[in-house]
């Protein structure tokens, strides 16, 4: 009796802490609103390819010759998107990005489901190439 007792408290344990999903690493995320209200601005390139390192474990490569287009703006820069790869941030959770530009550099990515901003720890420049509107 004793025997089944404990494959049963066993089994609940691992139904129990196995099952459950654990948030060991966070993405930092900082409430912002996007104004898609403000004139477009140019779409870009990016000629170079970028590994930026997120700060959860994770790493992200930025692809060179994708074209990033303009979506809004955030009080932390302009945020873009890209047809041309799918990028998402990573901790213990994946969430679906955009870039986010200020000043040339690329500061943080905005989790558009989310709603929110997240800074990375060392902004990097970027070496992009102008399209112009009409392309």
């Amino acid at each position: 009796m004793n025997k089944f007792r404990t494959i049963w408290v066993l089994i609940i344990f691992n139904v129990f802490f196995l099952s459950c999903a654990f948030d060991l690493v966070h993405v930092k995320q900082l409430p912002t609103k996007l104004d898609i209200t403000q004139q477009k601005k140019s779409s870009f390139v990016l000629e170079k390819e970028e590994k930026i390192d997120l700060g959860t474990g994770y790493s992200r490569v930025i692809r060179a010759g994708t074209k990033w287009d303009y979506v809004g703006t955030t009080e932390n820069g302009d945020v873009y998107n890209t047809k041309d790869q799918i990028l998402t941030v990573e901790a213990s959770n994946i969430h679906e990005a955009y870039i986010v530009i200020s000043s040339g550099k690329l500061v943080g990515f905005y989790l558009p489901v989310e709603r929110t901003f997240s800074p990375l720890s060392e902004f990097r420049e970027l070496k992009i190439k102008e399209v112009p509107i009409n392309q």
